[in-house]
Order: structure tokens, then C-alpha cells, then sequence
């Protein structure tokens, strides 16, 4: 390795290994005997046991994955109409308006985010009776609504970068404008499109602050569950938690990667056969 890159792949590793080595010690010792997190004291699962067996946990879980499923999914339909309209429909009136409305989440500290939304439910439901109370349906909207400025800002950096005379070849052969956006562009963008859903998802199942505001009884999250109980001292239970949660996004994201490679090798099988069909017409119509 030559002297100029040394420095830069130093800093490099200190980067990686400042994010992973925790990780990997959290795994570790989450099949640590000992009830003392700190403390090592040979090899076990048995805290995966009581995880398993803790109700209050896996009620939690099972609601931040419904919550985050729906609000990933809701989260790409509104981001991908969102990142449309500013990526194709030029200058309109409102459009500062509505990108800045867009954009607003991002850098919106999550505390105003939450305290807004919490007055926004409390006059609805003074003013028409929903929703009643806080619950699920009040942690999604709330998720929904910070996730989908991600979501546009990813299909539209997408779209902007998309190469439009496609699109304009099917117009010119006939097809159109929905068409054309689901057979042409949706397939191209869709490595936006996932890469957005896991974003949103990823977002709305770490979400604490927002969700602390407008949940109620019998709707706690697992980041707030899991808060609660560091508040006392780590305990092992966490550590396999975490070590499960790792373990089901690792394989999300190797999953999606494989299934988007897959899919980008197809594309260019098929362009390049097509491609060779379009010189063979050539050659065909010179003879």
C-alpha cells in the first residue's frame, strides 16, 4: 500500500470499526451466561429464551413491524408521487410551497415534529371525534409523515438522473402516460423504490421521540420498551433483542441487494439482446 493511501485507509478502518466493533461486542455477549452485561462468564443462550418468553417485548416488537410495514409502504405510494411532481412537472405555482413542505421533516427536530402533531390529533379529535385517543393509527400518520420526506428525496434524486428519451420512445410509439409510468418507469426507479421502503422502515421501527408523543396505552413501540428498561441497567434480554433485530435487517438488506442484482442483470440482458436485434435489423436492411 503506498504512503498516500495509508492515512486515508487508517481512517477509514477507525470509521468502520468505531461503528461495527459495538456492535459486534452486543452480539457477543448476548450469549453471555452471566447476568452481568460486563461481566463474562462462558457461553449461552438462554437469554434468547427469556426474550422469547418476555410478552411485554414481543407484543411491542410485533407492533413497531406493523406500524413500520404500513408506514414504509404508505410512505413509498406519497414519496413517489411527491419525488414525480417536483422531478417532472418543471416550475408550477406552489412549488416553493410544496417543496418546502417536503423538505420540512428533514430538519425539523423531532420534539416540535411530535409536540405538532400531538395538538394536530388532540383538535381533531375535539373537532370531529377522531382519531379516539392515541394509538397505532396516530404512530403511523406520524411516521408516515417525517418517512415520506426521505422517500421523495430518494425518488426524486432517482428520477432527476433518469434518462428520458425511454420514456419519450414509448410516447412516440403510443403508449400512454400511465402506461408508460408503470411499464417503463417503474421498473427502473424500483431500486429507488426499495431503497426508500427500507429507509421508511428503518426510520419509523428506531422512532422514540415522535412516537413517545402521540402512543397511548396499550400502543408502547419497542424503542420505548427498550428505553424504559436501560433506564434500570442494560439487561441481557436487550442484547439478544438487538442481536434479532440485526440479524432480520442484515438479511433484509442482503436479501433486497441479491433480488436488485439479479433484476439490474436481467435489464442488461435484455438491452443488450435487444441491441443485437436492432444491428441485425441494420444489417438486414443495408443488404
Amino acid at each position: 500500500m503506498s504512503g498516500r493511501r495509508w492515512p486515508l485507509f487508517s481512517l477509514m478502518a477507525f470509521g468502520y470499526a468505531f461503528l461495527y466493533v459495538p456492535i459486534g461486542l452486543l452480539i457477543i455477549y448476548s450469549f453471555n451466561e452471566s447476568r452481568l452485561v460486563t461481566v463474562w462468564s462462558g457461553w449461552s443462550v438462554k437469554w434468547y429464551g427469556e426474550l422469547f418468553r418476555n410478552d411485554q417485548i414481543l407484543e411491542a416488537a410485533g407492533l413497531s413491524l406493523r406500524i413500520a410495514a404500513v408506514t414504509a409502504s404508505l410512505a413509498v405510494v406519497i414519496g413517489t408521487v411527491a419525488g414525480l411532481v417536483l422531478a417532472r412537472f418543471g416550475r408550477f405555482r406552489g412549488r416553493t410551497l410544496f417543496t418546502g413542505m417536503i423538505t420540512a421533516p428533514l430538519v425539523m427536530p423531532e420534539v416540535i415534529t411530535g409536540l405538532s402533531l400531538l395538538l394536530l390529533f388532540v383538535a381533531l379529535e375535539q373537532a370531529i371525534g377522531w382519531p379516539g385517543g392515541r394509538s397505532a393509527t396516530t404512530i403511523t400518520i406520524a411516521h408516515v409523515t417525517f418517512a415520506t420526506a426521505y422517500v421523495a428525496v430518494v425518488i426524486q434524486s432517482r428520477l432527476v438522473g433518469l434518462d428520458e428519451s425511454i420514456e419519450e420512445a414509448a410516447m412516440d410509439l403510443g403508449a400512454r402516460p400511465l402506461k408508460i409510468f408503470f411499464v417503463i418507469t417503474l421498473p427502473i426507479i424500483s431500486p429507488a423504490l426499495v431503497a426508500g421502503w427500507l429507509l421508511a422502515f428503518t426510520l419509523s421501527l428506531d422512532d422514540l421521540v415522535i412516537a413517545s408523543f402521540v402512543s397511548g396505552p396499550g400502543s408502547t413501540t419497542l424503542p420505548m420498551v427498550v428505553f424504559s428498561s436501560v433506564r434500570l441497567g442494560v439487561t441481557p434480554e436487550i442484547n439478544a433483542l438487538a442481536t434479532v433485530i440485526v440479524a432480520l435487517v442484515t438479511t433484509g438488506i442482503v436479501t433486497a441487494g441479491i433480488l436488485l442484482h439479479r433484476q439490474d442483470r436481467r435489464r442488461q440482458h435484455d438491452m443488450q439482446a435487444a441491441a443485437a436485434a436492432g444491428g441485425r435489423a441494420a444489417d438486414l436492411a443495408r443488404v
